[in-house]
């Protein structure tokens, strides 16, 4: 027998990515120690065209609540909703501390308090470049640049070796806000030794370098001081600083700035708290923008991803209470495409061209320059680090297999894995699968978390794509229709059409010809009606609605 556990993993070290391998988003990442586990980043993720009937999705969290009490902690890397925006909604199921940069807590006591969380949750404030120890890890944050302040590498020692946890990083010369990756701190690092590298692959695939923060400034200057009529510029809330250079660019303009959107409102909020934008003026209310001169105003905006209630959309669509853009306005994308939102974005930017807005993207000008690593940094790092080992994580699968690829022409020993995957690094001579463990996807509808696979929203993608019928019918005491049937049928037929009077009429002659006693019997009968509903509809449309009867006796 081997001096290990490999179920309970009393005597290895191993990764367990319970998220976010193998698409972008969802990250939930668990290590695990001589039995102990802990827990890095908690994002959310969108359902996307493929999932139609879902807006927001989590991580399914059950095995990692079920081992709660082996749970040491949750330490958060940077405050992107991919990594943070789940705390709220899956804490309770964990109850563990967190650990968190100042901006990062800041951002979190906002999502945390709108939750009813704040008094509850032990949020530790951990300083940038800090150092702790959670028992048996000894932990460390490396400061990376990223297109949020305060983005965080993390080291993780153990008795079994190193582990670096990139988190989302870049090599930017000028990041504008905060210092450049301290790449002689990554050096040492690798002089230590560096058993393991679990990295960021979003730009896998993209030769050459990502580009910096300082040029994309230059260019927004440029391009705002050129332009007449109202400006609208959406960006990710929580850049802070491209959401400083548009302000600065305005200035130098002579525009005024107002902010839309709660969640740049609170990005703002925590960014002034802790000390960044210190040397932009004040935003202005949005109910004070629409009295300003179109030439003297220009507005930050949510909505860069399409989503349906951003600022940006009511925009587009003319229903925004506050702001109308027109003829002669510009709306600016400063952000990419997201996988999967394409299509909610394309049609925002067509109901803005359609109102007569000139639509600037990063496809026409150099607008946005990403947050991540291209092959040339990738390349840079492995060179500084020198890991024996190769995790790539946070991509498709594609950009998943090109990263391992180039972590092998730099020397590295790679390995692919999936979410639920037990990855033992040590002890052994190389890493290997030894365990699975269940993952999945749960939807966030309110205040209530739904399986994807489960009845609610099968019967929603149902009811979204094959409609609802829906038929009241009264009877009396021997199952005899009392008065004429009603049905409805929303998203199959207009309120003029005559089916749904004749699917009625179709009903009641069904329910006449049924047994009598099946008539006397409530569950039975409604149950009959159903298939005959079902039946009439399926005569007219060729499809298969999900149906429903209200049955009242009289």
């Amino acid at each position: 027998m081997p001096p290990y556990d490999i179920g309970s993993g009393q005597n290895d070290l191993a990764f367990i990515p319970l998220g976010g391998t193998g698409e972008i988003g969802l990250n939930l990442n668990v290590y695990r120690c001589d039995g102990a586990l802990l827990a890095v980043d908690c994002g959310i993720g969108f359902g996307g065209p493929a999932l139609p009937e879902v807006d927001v999705m989590v991580p399914d969290p059950a095995w990692l609540s079920e081992n709660r009490e082996d749970l040491v902690g949750l330490v958060i890397t940077h405050a992107h909703e991919d990594h943070v925006g789940a705390v709220a909604h899956l804490w309770r199921q964990f109850r563990c501390p967190i650990f968190a940069t100042p901006f990062v807590a800041a951002v979190l006591r906002r999502k945390l308090g709108e939750a009813g969380l704040l008094g509850e949750v032990k949020l530790h404030t951990i300083k940038r470049n800090g150092r702790w120890k959670l028992d048996p890890f000894d932990l460390e944050f490396l400061e990376v640049t990223h297109s949020v302040p305060e983005a965080q590498a993390l080291v993780i020692r153990t008795r079994h070796g190193l582990i670096l946890h990139t988190g989302d990083w870049k090599l930017d010369p000028e990041p504008l806000t905060g210092p450049p990756t301290d790449e002689e701190a990554f050096r040492r690092l690798g002089d230590e030794g560096v058993l393991a590298m679990v990295c960021d692959s979003t730009n896998a695939m993209v030769e050459g370098h990502s580009g910096s923060e300082a040029e994309v400034k230059r260019n927004l200057a440029g391009i705002i001081k050129g332009l007449k009529g109202r400006v609208a510029v959406t960006c990710f809330a929580t850049n802070i600083a491209r959401v400083s250079s548009i302000a600065k660019a305005a200035e130098a303009a002579g525009r005024q700035v107002a902010i839309f959107g709660r969640s740049l409102r609170n990005a703002e909020a925590a960014a002034r708290e802790c000390g960044y934008l210190s040397d932009v003026a004040p935003f202005l209310p949005e109910e004070e923008a629409g009295y300003l001169p179109d030439d003297n105003l220009l507005i930050i905006c949510t909505g860069s991803q399409g989503e349906d209630r951003s600022a940006m959309a009511k925009i587009a669509s003319d229903t925004h209470p506050q702001i109308a853009l027109g003829d002669g306005d510009t709306v600016i994308f400063s952000s990419r495409r997201i996988p999967g939102n394409e299509k909610a974005i394309q049609i925002v930017q067509d109901g803005l061209a359609r109102r007569g807005c000139r639509v600037m993207t990063d496809e026409d000008h150099m607008v946005h320059c990403s947050g991540h690593p291209a092959r040339d940094e990738l390349k840079r790092l492995y060179a500084l680090v020198r890991p024996r080992y190769a995790v790539p994580v946070h991509g498709e699968w594609r950009h998943l297999t090109e990263h391992a690829a180039l972590a092998r022409e730099c020397g590295a020993q790679s390995v692919i894995i999936e979410d639920g995957d037990v990855l033992r690094l040590a002890p052994g001579n190389r890493p290997n699968v030894v365990e699975g463990v269940p993952v999945g996807k749960l939807a966030i509808d309110v205040d209530r978390l739904l399986p994807l696979d489960g009845g609610v929203l099968a019967a929603r993608k149902k009811m979204l794509f094959n409609g609802v019928v829906v038929a009241s019918v009264a009877v009396d005491a021997g199952g005899r229709v009392v008065g004429r049937a009603q049905v409805s049928a929303p998203g199959l037929f207009e309120p003029q059409d005559a089916e749904p009077g004749q699917i009625a009429d179709d009903l009641a002659r069904s329910v006449a010809e049924m047994p009598a006693g099946l008539k006397r019997d409530d569950d039975g009968l409604r149950e009959a009606m159903r298939a005959a509903l079902r039946k009439a509809v399926s005569r007219r449309l060729r499809k298969r609605p999900t149906v429903e009867v209200h049955l009242l006796r009289v």
